[in-house]
């Protein structure tokens, strides 16, 4: 998730202080992204350091504004027009629990499979439950349908993950029969 285009696509409805922006992202992604005040004002910095915004005096509580200069309403424009890549991928745990979980003497890859299963079937009751309350309020204003879009998005990834770990346990499931039928091996003599 890029923190520094988020805070400048929310620059650009107007200056904003520091917290404000942490709200008014917390709100535009269904509080599924949680900032750190700390993260906010770091980022801001870079951004000023790097032309992309400026402070713009202070509110009437004292709090400082920033506001979105020309270069970077330009990097905004250019982040909405690229597309988002897939090179660089985070290290996905599970996968690598997985992975891990192959050839680890004593690990249960079926109970490791059903336990994730489990998590993703609850979190798939909570996402649905809070879209079907989202769709129900008859999301109208831009907060709410970003909201609503980033639901959806986990409620698509976590049945993505559903139909993976159903893929990886019939791979496992074939791979014990194909290795209970496989006759022995015979022993290598020695030299």
């Amino acid at each position: 998730m890029s923190i520094r285009h988020g805070l400048l696509a929310l620059l650009e409805r107007g200056p904003r202080y520091g917290s404000r922006l942490r709200t008014e992202f917390e709100a535009r992604t269904g509080s599924t992204w949680p900032l750190n005040i700390g993260q906010v004002y770091t980022t801001l910095g870079r951004l000023e350091r790097d032309g992309l915004v400026v402070q713009q005096g202070a509110d009437e509580a004292g709090h400082v504004l920033y506001a979105l200069t020309d270069e970077g309403r330009a990097e905004l424009r250019s982040w909405f027009t690229r597309p988002v890549e897939r090179t660089n991928l985070p290290r996905d745990e599970l996968a690598i629990k997985l992975a891990m979980a192959v050839g680890a003497p004593g690990a249960d890859i079926r109970a490791t499979v059903e336990t994730q299963r489990r998590y993703l079937s609850e979190a798939m009751h909570t996402y649905t439950r809070l879209r079907a309350q989202a769709l129900a309020e008859g999301p109208g204003h831009r907060d709410e349908v970003a909201r609503l879009l980033v639901l959806e998005h986990l409620v698509f990834r976590a049945e993505a993950e559903m139909r993976w770990l159903d893929h990886c346990e019939a791979r496992l499931l074939r791979l014990a029969e194909a290795a209970a039928t496989d006759p022995p091996q015979p022993p290598t003599p020695s030299a």
